[in-house]
């Protein structure tokens, strides 16, 4: 089975600049958004990239490591494709839409697939950071840290970029036992190395 790995962050805060140590050809990226990456390095990239056009591209299977870049804006582009649907019943189409794409990640693609979701978080109430959805109405159906078993957050200082593993009950942080420490750079190559190896997922030089 596949393995989605969630990170969040906020704008700016280093989720896109992760990608920067990966080289042109072992990485391939959905750019939800169609934004241009924050470093001069040229990767890969699938621009406008929808549910559809995941989908199909994953049943591919041309590479070993994708990206979905902004994957809330899954989310945002089509709660605005259906603004001016009423009721409440699609909010639950969205939440099991999102999801959908996840199983289909975990049960339909081999064991060395690894598909990063590049996502915005947001604050609770509480002071909680979670990932980002559009809503209370959709959160009621979907807790989307609940489909991933590593989330790594980014956080910036203002001169150095690093991703935070575990919880310290106010984010929704996590990963499995051993794996990484607490705080480290945050290096989306590094990560898929790791990743790779706590697991044993052998993967051929030429991806």
């Amino acid at each position: 089975m596949g393995v989605p790995v969630l990170i969040l962050g906020e704008s700016g805060s280093g989720k896109s600049t992760s990608l920067r140590n990966f080289e042109q050809d072992e990485v391939l990226i959905f750019n939800v958004a169609s934004k241009p990456l924050p470093f001069r390095k040229k990767l890969n990239s699938i621009q406008k990239a929808t549910y559809e056009l995941i989908g199909k591209t994953l049943q591919q299977l041309e590479y070993k490591k994708y990206v979905i870049d902004d994957s809330q804006y899954l989310l945002a582009f089509d709660s605005f494709n259906r603004a001016k649907e009423t009721g409440y019943g699609k909010f639950t189409d969205m939440a099991v839409r999102f999801q959908k794409m996840i199983t289909y990640i975990i049960e339909g693609l081999p064991d060395d697939v690894i598909v990063y979701f590049l996502h915005h978080c947001e604050q609770t109430e509480t002071g909680k950071i979670k990932a980002k959805t559009i809503g209370k109405m959709l959160d009621n159906q979907l807790t989307v840290e609940g489909l991933f078993s590593i989330v790594l957050l980014c956080q910036a200082d203002g001169t150095s970029h690093k991703f935070i593993t575990q919880s310290d009950g106010h984010t929704t942080c996590k990963s499995p036992m051993e794996m990484f420490d607490m705080e480290i750079d945050n290096d989306l190559k590094m990560v898929d190395t790791t990743i790779r190896e706590y697991y044993g997922l052998n993967e051929s030089e030429d991806n």
